[in-house]
């Protein structure tokens, strides 16, 4: 059972909505760039009609001459800023950093992403990764013609199961790889059934760069090898598109596509929404919840992904002195953060045994006994009682949040409550 693609495929307003807006959008952008040897064209899910309804989000490359502009790489951005401010400049313009600076910016209720490359015709001529990204629309579009609806139910399967997404604190697929799955294997069940089967090191090669796994395995970098899946970019032999792929959401994906293959519904297909209210029902008379509302630092939305994510880490692994059974968090950009976490107790024994070191190491236990009072020998070791500082699990949680290393990631915390 699927959901209707009318729920997921973008209607026929919103598709003429971003007709009309991405085309004034380019109109104004490649006037102001007539003096130079560029051209803004529609890249992303937008060019290669794969994206979802409700989705506001268009990535614009505008691509600079490659005679002209190859030896002049790290200047593009610097010659994009320019430009924007020319034709846009009653709006706000935000430049953020990458491999190379980009643009953020919403134009008549579309969120903008402009994107600076050197037009080439192969991967080959590439100074940076997003030089590739027309390349990848191109194929996608040849290949792709007749299953763009398989794709788009693949992209809202992995989105609604926290499963899309390439940046580093969420680990899961890019849209381009979900794109590259579908074309591979045909359909979007065929993936799901194919997955059941994927082994550690899977390599899937559509364009049958190399006679074997081996090879490929050898001509990839070796930092791109980490991910258990192995997906060779089909316009890049020397690139696996699947390298931000954590071995976490790789199991995750095979477990809910036999989930899903098992017993289908359209459940699978919808994100489920988090909220204090929502975990409270959930988890009441099943552990004591604990909710923390965070208001993250500003910044680039992978970077200040990956802060929320250490600092959930940090977290939940000093909460296990209370027995945690649960811990997630959610977080979408531009908005607040919401940790939770699940414990058994909510509070800790007042007094503690502090571990010391074997008897024969004399040297070692006089030195404990100097720094623990209350000892004792037991089981051939020197042993002591010791005070817990923050035995309640409230108390214990707010101090964690002072220490340096949490703040210097977050903006604030705005509230701790437990349920």
């Amino acid at each position: 059972m699927k959901p209707t693609l009318q729920e997921i495929k973008p209607s026929k307003g919103e598709q003429e909505n971003f007709t009309r807006v991405t085309a004034s959008f380019l109109k104004a952008l490649n006037t102001s760039l007539k003096e130079t040897d560029a051209k803004a064209i529609l890249g992303g899910s937008g060019a290669k009609s794969t994206w979802l309804s409700g989705n506001y989000d268009v990535d614009i490359f505008v691509c600079f001459g490659f005679k002209r502009y190859a030896d002049k790489s790290a200047e593009l951005s610097d010659l994009l800023e320019k430009v924007l401010k020319k034709a846009f400049a009653k709006v706000n313009i935000s430049r953020l950093h990458g491999s190379r600076d980009y643009f953020q910016l919403s134009y008549q209720g579309l969120n903008f992403e402009v994107v600076p490359i050197l037009k080439i015709s192969k991967a080959e001529q590439a100074r940076n990764i997003t030089d590739i990204s027309p390349l990848h629309s191109g194929w996608v579009n040849q290949h792709a013609a007749k299953i763009k609806d398989d794709i788009r139910l693949l992209k809202q399967f992995c989105r609604a199961n926290n499963l899309y997404g390439a940046e580093s604190y969420i680990g899961g697929f890019s849209g381009y790889v979900l794109e590259i799955l579908t074309v591979h294997y045909g359909s979007f069940e065929k993936v799901l059934r194919a997955a059941l089967k994927w082994k550690e090191k899977e390599v899937l090669d559509s364009s049958k760069f190399y006679p074997s796994k081996e090879l490929a395995l050898f001509h990839i970098n070796t930092s791109k090898l980490q991910s258990p899946l192995i997906v060779v970019d089909p316009v890049d032999k020397n690139r696996n598109a699947a390298a931000a792929l954590s071995r976490e959401k790789w199991i995750f994906f095979k477990e809910i596509s036999k989930k899903y293959l098992r017993k289908p519904a359209e459940d699978f297909f919808v994100k489920e929404r988090i909220t204090a209210e929502a975990l409270q029902k959930k988890y009441k008379g099943k552990g004591v919840l604990l909710l923390i509302t965070i208001l993250p630092t500003e910044g680039k939305e992978d970077a200040v992904g990956a802060k929320l994510l250490k600092v959930f880490e940090f977290l939940r692994e000093k909460l296990q002195a209370f027995d945690l059974r649960h811990g997630g968090w959610v977080w979408d950009k531009g908005q607040e953060a919401l940790f939770y976490f699940v414990a058994k107790k909510k509070e800790l024994p007042k007094e503690e045994v502090r571990l010391g070191p074997p008897l024969k190491m004399k040297e070692f236990v006089a030195d404990f006994k100097r720094k623990n009072k209350n000892h004792f020998v037991e089981e051939g070791r020197i042993k002591a009682k010791v005070k817990v500082e923050h035995p309640l699990l409230k108390d214990f949680v707010n101090v964690l949040l002072k220490e340096e290393y949490v703040k210097e990631k977050l903006e604030r915390v705005k509230k701790v409550e437990m349920d």
